[in-house]
């Protein structure tokens, strides 16, 4: 059951921005996320998953993907690297690969999840641009009809370009493209897939004196129905396209994503993210497990498959070993 939120630039802030960050402390805080999953991070989970197999009810299959980015012929480029620059020229193919991949996947794939950055940019000043041409938007629109699986996506910050559409014009775009909403809630076989919008709060209202669009905020209204959610019965996983660093932590002094993290540990099983266009294990510095999910845009194999078991709180990661960590990339699963 699918249960709907009530509806309520170009600043370069990719991958290539966020690691401009102090390596010093990304660094620590990568080691002391290193250590704490040696104590109880995913390996236990997965443990735990594999000695209960014999006790275990169903399980179902999900595929998660991010940062597809895809153009148009009304895109120009360049970006800031030579790598970033010729991916773009692949990024339709990669992810008709990565379609390919996802559909043929044995036991089938039966639901998939979009993290954002599903295009790259808007191509156009006016609203009315995009009913009167082929855009980005109807490419993607047609590349994921073709999934077997329902598609459920989140936005990126490459979907918004404030300085052109306001984000209401953007999600009425993107709603009437792409059936995508701001965010929602996805149950399914007694689990919760929780997608959020993390430029919906103060930062990402250029008008507002906290505008600042490298960090994500939620707003009052979504983190208040994110709260009612997380109380109801049942494990949930939460997806956002920022990594839980680039989010404000203390966006309320009564409310934030974090402390509902916190708040709700026994309940969140796993925090994705997509962004960064890499594979990230931030095991529990967050408090629940977090990963970053690489990109197709670079690798038509920057996928993972998640094996969960209905009814209950035991998941694994069953492509773990095809994930070339801190890279683009993974094998084929």
């Amino acid at each position: 059951m699918e249960k709907a939120n009530p509806s309520p630039q170009t600043g370069r802030t990719d991958e290539v921005e966020d690691l401009q960050m102090n390596r010093r402390s990304f660094s620590r805080l990568l080691l002391g996320s290193a250590a704490l999953k040696c104590v109880d991070g995913t390996q236990g989970v997965e443990n735990r998953y594999k000695r209960n197999k014999q006790e275990s009810g169903h399980r179902f299959r999900v595929a998660v993907i991010a940062d597809t980015h895809i153009v148009d012929p009304y895109y120009k480029g360049p970006e800031d690297t030579p790598e970033d620059t010729q991916s773009m020229a692949f990024t339709t193919e990669r992810l008709i690969a990565a379609r390919k991949e996802i559909n043929h996947i044995a036991p089938a794939v039966e639901q998939i999840f979009h993290l954002g950055d599903v295009v790259h940019d808007s191509p156009a000043m006016s609203f009315d641009f995009y009913s009167k041409n082929r855009t980005r938007l109807d490419i993607a629109r047609d590349l994921f009809a073709g999934f077997h699986a329902p598609l459920h996506m989140t936005l990126g910050n490459h979907d918004y370009v404030l300085s052109q559409m306001t984000r209401e014009q953007t999600h009425q775009l993107f709603a009437e493209k792409l059936k995508i909403q701001p965010y929602k809630a996805i149950e399914y076989k007694g689990w919760k897939f929780i997608l959020l919008n993390c430029f919906m709060g103060a930062t990402w209202d250029n008008h507002d004196a906290r505008y600042d669009e490298g960090t994500g905020t939620l707003g009052r209204a979504q983190l208040e129905w994110l709260d009612a959610e997380l109380a109801q019965p049942g494990p949930s996983i939460v997806m956002t396209h920022y990594p839980l660093w680039r989010i404000d932590d203390e966006e309320f002094m009564d409310l934030s994503l974090q402390k509902l993290l916190r708040k709700y540990h026994s309940k969140v099983q796993l925090v994705l993210a997509g962004h960064w266009h890499k594979w990230v294990d931030f095991a529990h510095t967050f408090g629940p497990q977090h990963y970053l999910v690489a990109s197709t845009r670079y690798d038509p194999n920057a996928m993972m498959i998640l094996d969960l078991e209905e009814n209950s709180s035991r998941w694994q990661i069953a492509n773990t070993k095809c994930i070339d960590w801190s890279t683009h990339h993974a094998r084929a699963f």
